[in-house]
């Protein structure tokens, strides 16, 4: 009798452990608007554990490519890959790009790929617009997700997710905006050094040491219930920074278990924080508007708040100006 007894005692142990198990496998994970939850039943037939439950992403970053450029490394690996976080209605910015430093036949015998980053835009006439651009320049990608000042970070994620994906053997990449104009020759020649040995696990740019700011007007607000610290880790402005390319599928699979904040290069600090990598400074990068001179845009890599009229005056003046000496 004793025997049935404890035989029923650990069927019904293990019944119970076998339900619950099932439940915790097949809850669906808390995901924020526009992700598609997880396949359950993809995740329960790999081998499953609690293991696995534990580290299951947080952030699947499970948008579709609207627009996709996977080509665009094929026939030759870039040494440098630009990625432009842009706006549908900035077709000026990218256009005064394209023909001034983001023109990728300005160094010959130096690959560079350019590509702009976008999300979706609510208005469906943008988006057929966009679509007709990159029908002619194939330099753009997006995903569908919606474009906005809150969804900066998917947009760097998603250019993170291309590198990796489809140019993982490039040397650099550098993310910057589109109202940024960038010294290529000092960025190519006096910081990347085509002929050397390239660099891995390596991050540059302007380095920021600060904390949120919890005032609800600042445009860089960060609730505590987000981000309750105090500090962030070291992070480089937005405006512009540079990485090697095995840094991009590091971030990416680092952020699909670290919690999204919306301010992308503080987001970006965060995974460098968790990989063990840490910025180095450089003085080249500015993120702040400078008056324009010969001698001082010499000395920098980047310059923020450049219009596009602006963009191309000061391209032909350093271009026509090469032989001048400061």
């Amino acid at each position: 009798m004793a025997s049935k007894v404890s035989c029923l005692y650990i069927l019904t142990v293990v019944c119970w452990a076998s339900a619950l198990w099932y439940l915790s496998i097949t809850r669906p994970t808390s995901s924020y608007t526009g992700h598609r939850q997880i396949s359950s039943i993809s995740i329960a037939r790999k081998n499953v554990s609690f293991g696995n439950i534990r580290t299951r992403p947080i952030n699947p970053h499970s948008f579709d490519f609207l627009i996709n450029e996977p080509n665009k490394c094929e026939k030759n690996v870039p040494f440098l890959v630009i990625l432009i976080s842009t706006t549908h209605k900035e077709f000026d910015a990218r256009q005064a790009i394209r023909e001034t430093w983001g023109d990728e036949n300005n160094f010959k015998g130096i690959k560079i790929a350019t590509l702009f980053l976008l999300g979706k835009n609510t208005d469906p006439v943008l988006n057929q617009m966009v679509e007709q651009e990159s029908q002619i320049f194939h330099d753009i990608i997006v995903e569908d997700f919606i474009d906005s000042y809150h969804n900066l970070t998917l947009k760097t994620l998603m250019g993170m997710r291309w590198v990796a994906t489809f140019c993982s053997k490039a040397k650099y990449v550098m993310k910057t905006d589109s109202d940024i104009f960038v010294n290529m020759d000092n960025l190519i020649y006096k910081l990347l050094k085509p002929n050397t040995k390239p660099r891995r696990r390596y991050f540059t740019g302007y380095v920021i040491n600060g904390g949120p700011i919890r005032d609800v007007r600042s445009k860089w607000y960060m609730p505590r219930d987000l981000y309750p610290d105090s500090n962030y880790p070291p992070f480089c402005s937005g405006t512009g920074y540079i990485f090697s390319a095995d840094v991009a599928e590091l971030i990416y699979k680092t952020s699909l278990h670290t919690r999204l904040l919306h301010l992308e290069d503080v987001y970006v600090g965060l995974c460098l924080r968790k990989l063990g990598i840490h910025p180095f400074q450089n003085s080249g990068f500015n993120h702040w508007k400078m008056a324009y001179s010969l001698c001082r845009y010499r000395r920098v890599i980047t310059v923020h708040q450049i219009t596009p009229e602006e963009m191309h005056r000061i391209w032909n003046d350093m271009s026509s100006k090469k032989h001048l000496r400061c």
